[in-house]
């Protein structure tokens, strides 16, 4: 128990840690993990992260803004997300923060536990442990198991030294050596190769691993009786790292004494390696890929023995509605490698049993995936490069695709999508602007019924919360009675007093709506401004707290005129607030201010859903 525990550094220790590591920066020994960054970018994702607005965080990391970097006040956005209280994580799903902390931990966020960083970082330790520090580490995992998985082969080549033999697969060393590339160029058909005898096994092994996205090796000791001494083992990778054009190998060794210089240079060894894996599966995999009539796809004869050394094939179909009156509907197949295909659940359990599509075979097997050719596409692209970039137009389908393929991670990014387009972490004021606006963008029903398909708990809230945001637009419609409905059908046994949880969601979030809408008001603050002292001339300061309602209401009729599209002229700016235009409820019902307007379109939309309830018959 007491190993899991964090390293707790003292005061002194972080302090001294801190000088070090500030040293070695301007000595340009390391590179700053926090460099300081004052653009505009920068500070709308901390602003983000303040406020924990998923949506606007999700756009600005796609943009490329480094969430390692700081702002003027020495915070990253790590920071700022956790505000130096634990507590605020922990209930953060009621407010967007738990979630941007996990969206920026799992796009880079450094947050090592027993560092000086990470005892900056006031995150419990459920999120760290649950979050990699790395987004490259599971490409990295996957791809160094290949060395050791057994079942299903996904091997083509062996290599030899001295009495070293090593089962590999080509695409990997020729996407990651120029030497193997241009080797394996000249004869794919190779099956096994033999290093001279001159080459220690130990520097053939830690090339192997290298080039496998694996750790460089702590001690070069050769084992008992190779004939080989460490200086002699340390030359032979010297010697082997230059003949197959993997000089940062040696750097890699080098700085493996130093866990931040070792650190440093991991992230930045495996995204080069991701670099040059992406590079040869888009020149490769995706130029290779046939588009041809579907009644010709039993025509497809690959051979084993083929230049890009794919092992199995991929059929995707056009989707019906994409087919143009006339014409005959097309198949894409896509070359593919087991070894990479192995990283969903669905083609390991596939390869590794009885089914036809593991058994050998003259010609590749042609396997049919049930998604459009643009979704296999971006599934692969994740597959062999971990990059998930992808429009809100088809992110319901890649959730499916991932939900089928058993891909969990995919299915996250998937949700992360399709969950940051609409209210979520948006104030009352924000969500108003966008009422109507997107409803065009989205089928909030099919989505809805995504999440209860694909069990997806976070598009689950969401679709609760965009709903509660617009319910006025949805409520008296056939298609939300419906969802109602099938909400309630989804409880086994249902009895007529239990609960509706899309209706417990939809009561939660309205009441949100209605409740920030009073705190964006800023009453709290006002009121905290009016007990503060004095530090100008009395006169200006408010006589009571009448004058400070009196300006919420002014704030608050000036807000409802901008989301109206109304814009006073001078002669109207200098007239009472209220007077700028009727302020009606949902009823049609003139109430006096915005405020009443809340309240009464609260109870109007309330009193809604329970008539609803009653209409279906289900108990309030």
């Amino acid at each position: 128990m007491a190993d899991s525990e964090p390293t707790v550094l003292r005061k002194d220790q972080l302090e001294v840690s801190l000088y070090k590591e500030k040293k070695l920066i301007q000595e340009g020994t390391i590179k700053d993990d926090n460099p300081l960054d004052l653009s505009e970018p920068f500070r709308e994702l901390c602003s983000a992260c303040r406020q924990g607005d998923l949506k606007v965080c999700q756009e600005k990391i796609t943009e490329g803004v480094n969430v390692n970097a700081r702002d003027s006040y020495d915070y990253t956005p790590l920071i700022l997300v956790s505000s130096g209280n634990t507590i605020r994580i922990q209930v953060a799903s009621l407010c967007g923060h738990y979630e941007v902390a996990q969206l920026l931990l799992e796009s880079g966020a450094l947050c090592e536990r027993d560092t000086f960083q990470g005892e900056r970082y006031s995150l419990t330790s459920t999120l760290i442990n649950a979050s990699s520090t790395d987004p490259l580490q599971p490409l990295a995992s996957h791809i160094a198991s290949l060395l050791t998985r057994e079942i299903p082969v996904t091997t083509d080549i062996v290599v030899t030294s001295s009495d070293e033999s090593v089962h590999l697969h080509k695409f990997i060393l020729a996407a990651r050596s120029p030497y193997f590339h241009r080797k394996l160029a000249t004869s794919p058909e190779s099956t096994a190769w033999k290093l001279p005898s001159n080459i220690a096994p130990a520097a053939f092994i830690a090339a192997i691993r290298y080039l496998y996205f694996g750790e460089p090796p702590r001690e070069l000791r050769s084992g008992p009786g190779t004939g080989f001494t460490e200086s002699e083992v340390f030359a032979a990778i010297d010697r082997i790292s230059k003949d197959l054009e993997i000089q940062s190998l040696m750097d890699s060794i080098m700085d493996s004494g130093d866990r931040r210089l070792a650190r440093q240079r991991r992230t930045t060894e495996l995204a080069k390696g991701r670099d040059q894996l992406e590079k040869w599966y888009r020149a490769n995999i995706l130029a290779n890929k046939i588009i041809l009539p579907t009644s010709q796809v039993s025509e497809v004869k690959w051979d084993h023995s083929n230049a890009i050394f794919a092992d199995v094939l991929l059929q995707s179909d056009e989707l019906p509605e994409e087919v143009e009156q006339g014409e005959c509907p097309k198949s894409t197949i896509f070359p593919c490698h087991r070894a990479m295909l192995l990283r969903s659940e669905f083609f390991q359990t596939m390869f590794s049993s009885g089914f036809l599509e593991a058994q050998s075979s003259e010609h590749l097997h042609v396997i049919d995936i049930d998604c459009s050719p643009d979704v296999l596409e971006i599934v692969l692209t994740f597959l062999y490069t971990e990059r998930a970039d992808f429009s809100l137009e088809v992110a319901v389908d890649v959730l499916f695709a991932a939900d089928m393929l058993l891909i969990e991670k995919l299915k996250t990014k998937a949700a992360v999508v399709i969950s940051t387009l609409g209210s979520s972490g948006m104030s009352q004021a924000e969500a108003a602007k966008t009422r109507g606006k997107d409803e065009d963008d989205i089928d909030i029903y099919a989505i809805m019924r995504a999440a209860w398909l694909t069990r997806v708990q976070r598009l689950e809230e969401f679709a609760g919360r965009f709903l509660a945001y617009r319910l006025e637009a949805h409520i008296d419609t056939p298609e939300f009675a419906e969802l109602i409905r099938e909400s309630a059908s989804r409880i086994k046994e249902r009895q007529e007093v239990d609960s509706i949880e899309l209706i417990d969601d939809i009561r939660f979030y309205l009441n949100e709506r209605f409740r920030l809408r009073f705190d964006d008001a800023g009453i709290d603050e006002m009121i905290n401004e009016q007990e503060k002292p004095a530090e100008s001339d009395p006169a200006e300061q408010p006589e009571d707290i009448s004058q400070i309602a009196e300006g919420v209401k002014a704030l608050a009729v000036a807000e409802t005129a901008q989301l109206n599209g109304i814009v006073p002229d001078a002669h109207e700016k200098q007239q009472v607030p209220g007077s700028l235009r009727e302020i009606r409820t949902l009823d049609g019902a003139i109430v006096e201010d915005e405020f009443d307007e809340d309240a009464m379109n609260y109870e109007i939309l309330m009193e809604k859903l329970e008539n609803l309830l009653e209409v279906l018959n289900y108990e309030a």
